[in-house]
């Protein structure tokens, strides 16, 4: 599976998480990951008002590039987490990978008591879990 990188962004738009697991991705600087981060926040919550039938929409699931693709999922709390892989990968693995980031990050980021909801995540146990699970 080629993940290229993982986004976290917290339900005001703010990037929480950041990392790549990809060589050959071109590194920003923290302005412009924050940047994207409420980029790619708008655009979820217009998509989410698309929807023909009120109420049924959570928003963009997948933006497909040549090159890319970018998943979302959005937790009950707001919480996104943006997955950045090749467009060959399936979508039934990158939903899987994703609750399993999901599930990570309640065991180890929110259940750790220093840790302060919709702040910066700075956890060395979340980082391992994350780097087993990729790897």
């Amino acid at each position: 599976m080629a993940i290229f990188g993982l986004w976290v962004i917290n339900k005001a738009g703010g990037l929480v998480y950041q990392r790549s697991f990809a060589d050959g991705l071109a590194q920003l600087t923290s302005n412009e990951y924050l940047v994207l981060a409420g980029t790619l926040h708008g655009i979820h919550a217009i998509t989410s008002r698309l929807s023909p039938i009120p109420g049924q929409s959570s928003g963009a699931q997948v933006i497909e590039g040549e090159t890319f693709k970018i998943s979302v999922l959005l937790t009950l709390t707001g919480t996104k987490f943006i997955l950045l892989t090749s467009p060959a990968e399936p979508a039934s693995s990158i939903d899987v990978l994703l609750q399993k980031i999901y599930t990570t990050y309640a065991e180890k980021v929110m259940q750790n008591p220093f840790h302060t909801p919709e702040m910066p995540i700075r956890s060395e146990a979340f980082d391992v879990s994350l780097g087993a699970l990729i790897s």
